[in-house]
């Protein structure tokens, strides 16, 4: 079994990952001063981050079946640092997007495949935990990405944010590339059919009613982080409130309740099973999403906090079940897909809701993601059912 150090390097790479993922979320209404944007057209900040990791995420799990995990992760980290570092040169906030397209492009270079580093190299009974720990990784990291972003751009400017988290990731590669083992599976087998089969496997995968309902799940877990974090910003920077931006990049401290929460599920996960498990988390979520309609910042505060931890713990199960459902051979290529429906919730999030923030502000769009996690709680329950045929390995994690 790897060794503590293992584990710190697959929190790491939780953590460098997600940095830059949703840094601007606290910049938003500075960034529609600044540009003379609408709240959706910085909302794109987001989305176009979120929609590079959707789009690069299948052709990542496609390619790198035949490739060493800890060459991939380490190249993916080094990868993210310059479009990051070249985001604080924007003049435009067409070029700012487009940058933060590129941040998202090399990310499932690092969550793709360390998902299934997980899977490989610790024993089962052991991989919820583990999965934890990288959850909670990405939980600070998104907490350090929008902290850092909003002072940064309070006290400086918002190309300062860029720069500071471009040498972060930086560092964290260095970390990484030292204290991360290559693990026992470097390569696949030589008769692997690669990237020729991807569609082939693509379609196999899709046949699984545990595999779609859980690329189904992914995708609304995020879009109700996301949405929820993005348009919140709005409503709170606007009276009674009025919020500044460090104030706004303060909120996200809800972000390290998921760091001693989430092993914490993970470890309970292992004894009350996956469905119980994702059940729960998601109808932590919905109560913390509710909490926010509150005209008390106390009371919202708390429901961010549930809403973040819920999410975290969600992310543990569906990731945990997610390596139970997928068939060995094709593992990663199911942590492609299951990442692309995942980030496809977050850019739809980013876009979507404004409809609705149109039609009645905050209300509206907590009416819509209220009813969204409805829907993700009904596919949990439904689709992860085992079948009388199930392995016993499979009927013990459900």
């Amino acid at each position: 079994m790897p060794s503590p150090w293992a584990a710190a390097a697959v929190t790491l790479c939780g953590v460098c990952a997600f940095l830059q993922v949703y840094c601007t979320q606290p910049l938003l209404p500075m960034l529609a001063k600044i540009f003379q944007a609408s709240e959706a057209g910085v909302g794109m900040t987001v989305s176009a981050t979120t929609l590079g990791v959707a789009l690069s995420a299948p052709v990542f799990g496609a390619l790198t079946e035949r490739l060493a995990r800890k060459r991939v992760i380490v190249a993916s980290l080094l990868g993210i640092s310059l479009p990051t570092l070249l985001a604080a040169t924007a003049t435009s906030l067409a070029q700012l997007v487009f940058w933060r397209f590129l941040q998202g492009i090399t990310v499932p270079g690092i969550i793709a495949v360390v998902i299934t580093y997980i899977g490989e190299e610790w024993p089962t009974e052991r991989v919820a935990l583990i999965m934890s720990f990288y959850v909670s990784g990405t939980a600070l990291g998104g907490f350090l990405g929008r902290i850092s972003a909003g002072i940064l751009a309070d006290w400086f400017s918002w190309r300062v944010s860029f720069l500071a988290l471009g040498a972060m990731s930086l560092a964290g590669a260095a970390l990484v590339g030292a204290w991360l083992p290559h693990g026992r599976r470097r390569i696949a087998p030589v008769d692997s059919p690669g990237l020729a089969a991807f569609p082939r496997q693509v379609r196999a995968l899709f046949k699984s009613r545990r595999l779609v309902a859980t690329f189904a799940v992914g995708f609304n877990v995020l879009f109700s982080l996301v949405g929820v974090f993005t348009w919140i910003t709005f409503h709170l920077s606007a009276a009674p409130f009025s919020l500044s931006t460090t104030a706004l990049s303060s909120l996200f401290f809800v972000y390290l309740v998921g760091l001693v929460v989430t092993p914490a599920a993970g470890f309970l996960i292992t004894r009350v099973g996956l469905r119980a498990g994702i059940g729960g988390a998601i109808c932590c979520s919905i109560a913390g999403v509710v909490l926010t309609l509150s005209p008390s910042l106390a009371v919202v505060i708390l429901g961010l906090a549930m809403l973040s931890s819920g999410v975290f713990i969600a992310q543990t199960a569906t990731q945990s079940h997610l390596r139970i459902a997928a068939p060995p051979g094709a593992r990663v290529t199911a942590a492609g897909l299951y990442l692309t429906s995942y980030y496809m919730g977050g850019t739809a999030a980013g876009v979507v809701p404004g409809i609705f923030w149109a039609m009645g502000k905050w209300p509206a769009c907590v009416a819509f993601i209220v009813a969204m996690q409805l829907v993700a709680l009904m596919i949990a329950l439904l689709g992860w059912r085992v079948s009388p045929h199930s392995t016993p390995e499979v009927v013990r994690a459900m």
